[in-house]
């Protein structure tokens, strides 16, 4: 097909008709006998053409460039025409150019649906696409590039501008959209206005964005918005130049405010919950010419209807609280931006003072409100942090873990409470849980409550995650080295009615040796497992974690391992497993890491379990999982028949002492008892603590006290006779300790003593062992002063138990 392209001398219209960039010459331009790449035509020029292939828009594109000049001559406003008509389907750009004078402002009036503003890079939807430049004198200023279906209605610059309209080949496009008007003078670059007639979202930028806005330039936004509607201004990319005079602003003008124009800097917060329409200003500054800097905005106009709790306000009482921030944000933040065309939520101090995160700190009564259709897009993250520099100020003081109750009142979700807990390095921190304690969250045991803790225990040179925690489990107590941060994490709606029991507390308490200490009282049927911090990246090189598990009276505690072996070779120094029950003479099981670990065992009495790491030869560290169960003691049948029958025989025994002691009570006279005051009197020890062997004194010799002593009359029953006791169990009522066992120094580890299943440690010689003592009736004649070598050694440090003169008494 031929096309034909004439052009008027008055138009001042141009053709040009090119190759695209890139592309192949494999389609040319046939004039006449003439094959050509390229074609212009001029004004006043008749022109017609074909072209070589069928597909010419794959090859080519169009300019139209209209030249107006408004200085020298009238200018022809109005409605914009696509000129010249019958033009071939290509991409093609239509270009205007005007001149006008700076004392003269043009106006440039777009049909609806006017125009929306769009980042460079940004493609249309429809590719069609408008470019505004404004000149002065000989400099250019890119005002935008806009799509169409937007909320900007009118643009109006100061001197000439040059207005680009882009449309594809298929566009059916036959208007320009706009028109050109005169104006008087605006004084400043130019004015944008954007009318917004209902709820709507806009983004706009500074001309030249995202290079630098010209220097000490003025610009303005006019924003025509209804005055039952609300808007919001937020600033979401800007930067600042180096100003010599004057300083960057932007200024507002709002109907009905009583300071206007309202100056505000860029880094502000800017005015939210605006009552219809107002104007926005950017003005720069003289900039420093050796380094001059860049000053551009990217900002966000919001407009929404006025909430319906537009006037409710919720009170958050902050003021007897310490060291605490209430952040209000949107889901996600600050990892996830929300779109900017979807519905905002805004969170206010006051009438105007809005945004879409808001910062209360304590020490402070603040009357909050929101702006927003859907509460349940916005979360609260709280932080706390407590502190103890002395112990002697802060050992004795117990804080509550629990969230205050001025931000569960609130009617939003809480997303994470977090207390960091700081203290020196020779003060400890304390977590209890009395009443509701915490369960370690492991595979085997989930926790499915509505919050969870996560404890961390962080040095400047290293951090032990000890793991996610929730209410109702076993452990009532950890205690832990260094400054520890505890996060409140919560998982739906559940929290607010779960929270009230809350009942976790912490304390400062002096130095412990191990790294992080675990007291675990279960519930009697319950099934615990447990498993060292750091899961599952292991222990750090030399940590040493305990376990207190409290095993319940009348109850065996079992406890096994969920796997054979350690799992790691070490480099420097060894890996230990020590398990000890906390009961006198109780033998501790000690296992190294080239070693299996114990079968599971029963534990009669509360028990310690201590695991210490070493340094790994690679990088696998110890990471090691066991459980505890409980079931009822069980009392062997045999034991119950040995008991039963060891108890006739001593009745037997007994009756036949009484017998023959009432026997021989009426045929002898009184015996009186005598006391040796040189016999040693001291507790007998071990063999070896006395100065001489048995064989060479008579400490173990004691005179005969007989039935009729003089002192019968203290244990004597109403009937006179002496009652022994017999087979009567004293308990132990002193101190037992309350240590874990302690795993032995890195460098001894290797000389260790350690129990197997084939061989056990023989327990510590007791001070019953094995020591004999005589019981003789004294002869007539014998010495009273018996013994003086025992008397003088240097030993003997007994007291007499009667003075002397109370002996001659009982002799005579």
């Amino acid at each position: 097909a031929s096309f034909t392209i004439s052009l008027h001398k008055v138009d001042n219209t141009t053709v040009v008709i090119k190759l695209r960039p890139g592309v192949s010459p494999s389609c040319r331009i046939r004039i006449k006998n003439v094959i050509r790449s390229d074609l212009k035509i001029k004004p006043g020029e008749n022109v017609t053409f074909t072209f070589t292939c069928s597909t010419p828009e794959k090859y080519f594109i169009m300019e139209i460039q209209k030249n107006i000049d408004c200085v020298s001559g009238p200018c022809p406003f109005g409605n914009v025409h696509l000129y010249p008509p019958g033009l071939p389907r290509l991409n093609r750009t239509y270009i205007w150019d005007v001149k006008a004078s700076t004392k003269a402002g043009l106006e440039l009036k777009f049909s609806t649906p006017w125009l929306r503003q769009i980042q460079p890079g940004e493609t249309c939807p429809d590719s069609i696409s408008y470019n505004i430049n404004s000149c002065i004198d000989k400099a250019t200023v890119n005002i935008g590039t806009f799509c169409r279906n937007g909320s900007v209605s009118r643009v109006k610059l100061l001197g000439g501008v040059v207005m680009s309209l882009h449309l594809p080949w298929h566009s059916l496009l036959t208007t320009s959209g706009f028109n050109i008007a005169n104006r008087a003078s605006i004084k400043r670059l130019c004015i944008i206005e954007s009318t917004l007639k209902g709820e709507s979202s806009i983004t706009l930028m500074s001309p030249n964005y995202p290079l630098g806005f010209p220097e000490d330039e003025l610009m303005t936004w006019q924003f025509v918005i209804p005055s039952n509607m609300r808007a919001s201004v937020f600033f979401h990319n800007y930067s600042l130049s180096n100003c010599e005079r004057k300083e960057e602003r932007v200024e507002y003008y709002i109907p009905g405010s009583p300071s206007n124009p309202e100056v505000f800097k860029l880094s502000d917060s800017q005015p939210a919950n605006i009552a219809g329409s107002f104007n926005m200003s950017l003005q720069g500054c003289d900039q420093d010419a050796q380094n001059p800097g860049i000053l551009r905005l990217l900002f966000q106009v919001v407009v929404q209807p006025p909430q319906v709790d537009e006037n409710v306000t919720h009170l958050v009482d902050l003021s007897k609280e310490k060291n605490m921030t209430v952040t209000i944000h949107w889901e996600g933040w600050p990892s996830q931006m929300p779109l900017m065309s979807e519905p905002i939520c805004l969170i206010c101090k006051d009438p105007r003072t809005c945004d879409r995160v808001l910062t209360l700190a304590s020490g402070a009564v603040y009357r909050i409100s929101f702006l927003c259709k859907d509460l349940s897009r916005l979360r609260i993250t709280a932080e706390k942090g407590i502190g103890c520099m002395d112990i002697r100020w802060c050992q004795r003081k117990i804080y509550s873990l629990s969230v205050p109750k001025a931000i569960t009142r609130l009617p939003i979700q809480l997303h994470k409470f977090i207390w960091r807990l700081l203290a020196t390095d020779l003060i400890n921190i304390e977590i209890t849980s009395s009443s509701l304690k915490l369960q370690q969250h492991v595979p085997e045991q989930r926790c499915n409550t509505s919050y969870s803790y996560s404890i961390v225990s962080a040095t400047p040179e290293t951090q032990l995650n000890v793991g996610v925690f929730c209410p109702g489990g076993s452990i009532e107590k950890i205690q832990m080295r260094n400054n520890i941060t505890i996060s409140l994490k919560t998982f739906g709606k559940g929290f607010i009615n779960e929270s009230i029991a809350q009942d976790l507390k912490m304390s400062f308490v002096p130095h412990i040796k191990d790294e992080c200490t675990f007291t675990v009282s279960p519930n009697p049927e319950a099934k615990v497992y447990l498993q060292t911090p750091n899961w599952p990246y292991g222990l750090p090189p030399y940590v040493s974690i305990s376990w207190f598990i409290v095993v319940p009276s009348k109850q065996t505690a079992r406890l096994g391992f969920s796997k054979d072996r350690m799992g790691i070779a070490c480099e420097t120094g060894r890996a230990y497993v020590n398990i000890k029950e906390e009961t006198l003479g109780a033998e501790e099981t000690v296992r190294r890491e080239d070693e299996l670990l114990p079968q599971p065992r029963d534990m009669h009495h509360n028990f310690w379990v201590n695991i210490s790491n070493c340094k790994p030869v690679d990088k696998t560290q110890l990471t090691l999982q066991f459980w505890v169960t409980f079931a009822d003691k069980q009392i062997d049948l045999g034991i119950i028949l040995a008991v039963v029958a060891g108890a006739g025989v001593l009745t037997a025994i007994g009756l036949t002492v009484c017998c023959v002691k009432k026997k021989k009570k009426k045929t002898q006279s009184p015996m009186v008892g005598v006391y040796n005051a040189n016999v040693n009197t001291e507790m007998p020890g071990k063999k070896g603590l006395f100065g001489k062997g048995r064989q060479n004194n008579e400490s173990h010799v004691y005179a005969v006290i007989d039935d009729a002593v003089v002192y019968g009359h203290l244990l004597k029953e109403s009937n006179g006779s002496v009652a022994p006791e017999v087979d009567v169990y004293r308990p132990f009522d002193g101190p037992v300790g309350s240590l874990p066992p302690s795993p032995p120094p890195f460098s001894f580890r290797k000389d260790i003593k350690r129990s197997s299943s084939t061989e056990e440690e023989h327990p510590p010689l007791m001070d019953t062992d094995q020591d004999t003592y005589t019981f003789a009736h004294r002869k007539s004649g014998q010495s009273k002063d018996n013994g003086d070598a025992n008397e003088k050694d240097k030993g003997n440090t007994s007291v007499p138990l009667l003075e002397n003169r109370e002996q001659d008494g009982l002799e005579e």
